[in-house]
């Protein structure tokens, strides 16, 4: 059990945090890597698996699916059992399910090792932030943010490079499997030191995992997202519309029921007092805001490097490596530099984004922004921005949160994270190939780098009103405080 200091009513810190943050910042690391080091082997694992346009699409569509659909349960969970065991469970899990991908011989098997790493994923990664929000306070909170984006942005620069240079450079001779393999011994590695070093996070005595309300979001979840991704490949029939309307009811549903559980004492999967918090909703809805024009960029980014200008997979990484490293390094100061400044330096982080979209947008059109090192010195501006918003905004979000619910909040947190990843590169990448199939790949991506900085504006409009809300109360509660 964790002991109050005297005076304060905090926990003690745990001596440990340093190391256990290392701990969960490199489970994090793995995933971000493994999930953009697929996209850019997919055309070598399509064509080594003979995989048909479905079976590729389901390779990151069925893994995004698990993994937004099931990580609130993943997060609640933690609350219930402990973090630890929840983390050591998804992280074995995960480590598992990729050697299963790794020596899959079809693209339909390839499709179900990823699926079972996407749910074992949703296990894992809500004990990272809630962790995060556990075991640190205050200003120590914010330099740990600061280290956990900087496991973003490696995460993004290796996973492009590794996987342009496994397809380049073929190790060993198993190619793109390669990708998935070195998972294992880097999952049980940190699966030995969690054992070891990460502290049992206190249990809810009595708790159950509310599978009513857990089977009615996956449900409602798996309407809301399935048509979204799937949506522009089918043409969008009418069929699909009445999905999505079925999954905004259930959800609807669903939110009535967790209120209706938690006023007769039960455990809600999400707290209800979360989803009445008008601050913390307007918080998530940056976030989701923010999201959408997160890995759409990155995509649209990839398809114009290689269709439009003919780069080669291993070009394609190494050009976004500078943005990635520079994301990292501007990342371990933007933690403590948002824990001062509050909404205002997320505010700023996204307005120097979009910034780097225009900055982007002039440079291609420009005689030489073709060339791999000028257009890889263009993405910079972008990713000091991304780096100035993406981790402070998360834990601006979490920090929301009720400590004694930070698993399932950090599973709310997930789950809009890949809402809004799911459906922005769902959109703008329909809308990359509607635009190119009438003009040309530049036309297409600076079509969709002018949606991207508009989102990122409504971003910004969000983080005003909640910077507005908070500097209103602050001095209510002042005069709360003096009455």
């Amino acid at each position: 059990m964790e002991k109050p200091e005297a005076g304060a009513g905090l926990p003690r810190p745990d001596p440990r945090r340093w190391w256990i943050l290392a701990i969960v910042a490199a489970a994090q690391f793995v995933y971000v890597v493994d999930a953009f080091v697929v996209n850019v082997a997919l055309p070598s694992i399509r064509t080594d698996l003979a995989a048909t346009t479905g079976e590729t699409q389901g390779i990151i569509v069925c893994y995004l699916i698990a993994f937004a659909t099931l990580v609130v349960t993943g997060g609640r969970l933690g609350d219930i059992v402990g973090a630890k065991k929840v983390f050591l469970a998804g992280l074995l899990g995960f480590t598992g399910a990729s050697l299963w991908c790794g020596l899959t011989h079809s693209g339909a098997e390839l499709v179900a090792a990823r699926t079972v790493q996407g749910a074992m994923a949703a296990l894992m990664i809500p004990q990272v932030l809630a962790t995060i929000h556990r075991v640190f306070q205050d200003e120590e909170r914010g330099r740990a943010i600061g280290i956990y984006g900087s496991a973003l942005g490696l995460g993004a620069a290796v996973g492009f490079g590794l996987g342009g240079w496994i397809v380049a450079f073929n190790l060993m001779g198993i190619g793109w499997r390669s990708i998935f393999f070195v998972n294992v011994p880097v999952g049980l590695l940190l699966a030995v030191a969690a054992l070891r070093l990460m502290p049992p996070a206190p249990r809810k005595p009595g708790a159950r995992l509310d599978v009513v309300g857990a089977g009615t979001l996956f449900v409602s979840l798996l309407a809301l997202l399935g048509p979204i991704v799937v949506g522009p490949d089918l043409g969008w029939p009418l069929w699909l519309g009445l999905v999505l309307a079925l999954g905004g009811v259930l959800l609807g549903g669903f939110v009535r029921f967790e209120r209706r559980l938690e006023a007769r004492g039960g455990l809600a999967l999400v707290p209800v007092d979360l989803l009445a918090d008008r601050p913390a909703m307007t918080a998530f809805l940056a976030v989701l805001c923010f999201t959408f024009a997160n890995l759409a960029f990155y995509l649209v980014l990839t398809f114009y490097m290689q269709l439009g200008l003919g780069y080669s997979p291993l070009q394609s990484g190494s050009v976004v490596v500078p943005l990635a490293l520079t994301f990292a390094i501007v990342s371990r100061k933007a933690g403590p530099w948002a824990q001062r400044r509050g909404p205002r330096a997320i505010i700023e982080g996204c307005c120097v984004q979009a910034l780097g979209l225009g900055v982007l947008a002039v440079g291609i059109m420009s005689p030489g922004g073709s060339d791999p090192v000028i257009l890889s010195g263009l993405l910079i501006v972008f990713g000091v921005g991304q780096a100035m918003a993406m981790a402070p905004l998360y834990g601006l979000a979490l920090s929301r949160v009720p400590r004694a619910h930070a698993g399932s909040g950090a599973g709310v947190l997930s789950t809009i994270q890949q809402i809004g990843n799911g459906s922005g590169a769902a959109v703008v990448g329909a809308l990359y190939f509607t635009v190119r199939g009438f003009g040309s790949d530049r036309a297409a991506f600076l079509v969709s780098l002018g949606v991207l900085a508009g989102t990122l504006l409504v971003t910004v409009v969000l983080l005003c009103i909640l910077r507005r809300s908070q500097e209103v109360r602050r001095p209510m509660a002042v005069r709360a405080i003096n009455a």
